[in-house]
């Protein structure tokens, strides 16, 4: 049955190709919408999964969605159906905003590569937590949370917290992402002061809310490719400090060595898919390396195959998050992979 799907996948690909990837993509997800009504993915096979318990959370399997496929929590259940062990919505904002200019979304089918500058496009905090609600997803579902693109960098803790408070009673897990470089300025966060105080602000007050809510909410941190080992240590070591509870590596890279000279390679905006697979897990092993399983690592970037998967948790990851390899190789990668870590 994995091999028909991979076909069917196969056959289905270039109709998808042929239409502009933003169009594809919520083509895409309004077909696993149908689907699920109709109860057609229930259908498909399950790969085994290997339990795994991260964060105080119980994982049904290692591998997740990473952010960014459904910024607004809309597809939840049809996506938790084609069989991910958790589900990571977002990026969301305290306000609705409508991104970059299209066109903002590019292939690069030779390196098997995507390239975005969407910007955090998403329909605000509000409307995200009213589709949760509506949803009445029981798994594991991460939110992620970032900054409105006029708010400036002095002030975006207040962005952070605003989203924290009103996602916090409806997520198993809460990231915070600094990285995405399609928001001017935002991987200025990343740097050492002012990582320092929004992890500050951001600790005390997930205190503040494990008290209100009776129930602690762990917080992940989402961090870039393109860190050199000096950052990378720097980084530990709040991570350490302020006992942030998870991190993710990484994000897209703004790096473009591995596509030079394909078409579109010239987009601004984050490369993901195969080329950014080998920094990424570079990064995971550096992290691995200073925080000493003090601090689980998530690992995502790159993971077209299973042996992929394989490699970041060879790498020190706990657990892994597909999503621009489910744009090339369907949703079979996602049995794939919870075989090839099971």
């Amino acid at each position: 049955m994995p091999i028909v799907r991979t076909m069917f996948y196969s056959l289905l690909r270039p109709a998808l190709f042929s239409l502009d990837p933003e169009d594809a993509h919520g083509l895409t997800l309004s077909s696993l919408d149908l689907a699920q009504r109709f109860g057609l993915l229930k259908r498909l096979p399950r790969a085994t999964g290997k339990p795994a318990r991260v964060m105080g959370i119980d994982f049904p399997n290692a591998v997740g969605l990473a952010a960014g496929m459904d910024k607004d929590g809309a597809h939840i259940n049809a996506l938790a159906a084609l069989g991910f062990g958790f589900i990571e919505i977002g990026t969301v904002t305290p306000r609705p905003q409508s991104g970059n200019p299209k066109p903002r979304l590019f292939r690069l089918p030779a390196a098997e590569a995507i390239i975005n500058r969407m910007g955090f496009n998403n329909l605000g905090v509000d409307n995200l937590v009213r589709n949760v609600q509506a949803s009445g997803f029981k798994g594991v579902l991460g939110i992620n949370i970032g900054k409105n693109k006029d708010t400036p960098n002095e002030h975006a803790v207040d962005d952070y917290l605003a989203c924290l408070d009103k996602v916090y009673a409806h997520a198993s897990y809460i990231t915070v992402n600094i990285s995405s470089p399609n928001t001017q300025n935002l991987r200025e966060l990343q740097k050492d002061e002012a990582l320092d105080a929004l992890l500050s602000a951001i600790k005390l007050r997930q205190s503040e809310l494990a008290q209100r809510h009776g129930r602690y909410v762990p917080i992940a941190l989402k961090i870039a490719p393109d860190l050199d080992d000096a950052q990378i240590t720097a980084i530990a070591a709040l991570l350490l400090m302020h006992r942030i509870d998870a991190v993710i590596a990484t994000n897209t890279t703004i790096t473009r060595d591995a596509v030079a000279g394909l078409p579109n390679a010239q987009e601004t905006g984050g490369l993901s898919g195969a080329p950014v697979r080998a920094a990424s897990t570079r990064v995971v092993r550096a992290l691995a390396h200073h925080l000493k399983n003090e601090v689980p690592i998530i690992g995502v970037g790159g993971i077209l195959s299973g042996a992929d998967a394989r490699e970041k948790i060879s790498a020190g990851a706990s657990l892994v998050q597909l999503y621009s390899g489910l744009i090339y190789r369907g949703p079979n990668l996602v049995n794939e992979c919870i075989g090839a870590l099971a």
